[in-house]
């Protein structure tokens, strides 16, 4: 799987009530809402500006706070499809595979990258590549591989569910 796209580039500690704002937490269900309030506080521009494909590069740290779900609804619905940080909060991480998106942790890239470049993350061989240079990332586990390639958790387990049925229903025919 190859991602390339614009870079949206955020600081250190972005949290969960930055990237997706907590007023909206129980009013807002619909991911296409959701995605027109994604890091308002933090970058008025980002969800008018945002395109499919574009990649936010952070900090240390990021989706600190909550475990707020929609903090990665809100992303993947305005298009991202990548997270290269330094660091990912743990309960971020796990939401963000389980949403769809591919968190990348590489803090070399995140210092080289520059805010509106275009860069292209190769997540077969574990690359970040930028105008500065290619960078390594840690290979994800073979389970949380499987979750992105699906498209996320719900959708793979759909998958499943769906060849489970079939395979029962040829069973009985």
């Amino acid at each position: 799987m190859r991602y390339h796209g614009k870079v949206w580039k955020y600081g250190d500690n972005v949290n969960t009530d930055v990237l997706f704002p907590g007023k909206y937490t129980y009013t807002l269900t619909n991911p296409a809402d959701m995605a027109k309030h994604a890091l308002e506080d933090l970058d008025p521009r980002f969800a008018s500006g945002v395109r499919p494909g574009d990649i936010v590069v952070a900090g240390r740290n990021w989706g600190c706070g909550s475990s707020r779900e929609q903090a990665v609804t809100a992303l993947v619905a305005a298009g991202i499809k990548v997270l290269i940080a330094s660091s990912v909060a743990r309960i971020y991480f796990r939401n963000a595979v389980n949403g769809g998106l591919l968190p990348v942790v590489s803090p070399l890239a995140v210092e080289a990258i520059q805010d509106g470049e275009s860069v292209t993350v190769d997540a077969d061989n574990y690359q970040v590549l930028c105008a500065a240079g290619t960078f390594d990332f840690p290979p994800l586990s073979p389970s949380l591989k499987a979750i992105l390639e699906a498209g996320g958790l719900i959708p793979m387990l759909q998958k499943k569910l769906a060849a489970e049925r079939l395979a029962a229903e040829q069973e009985q025919a």
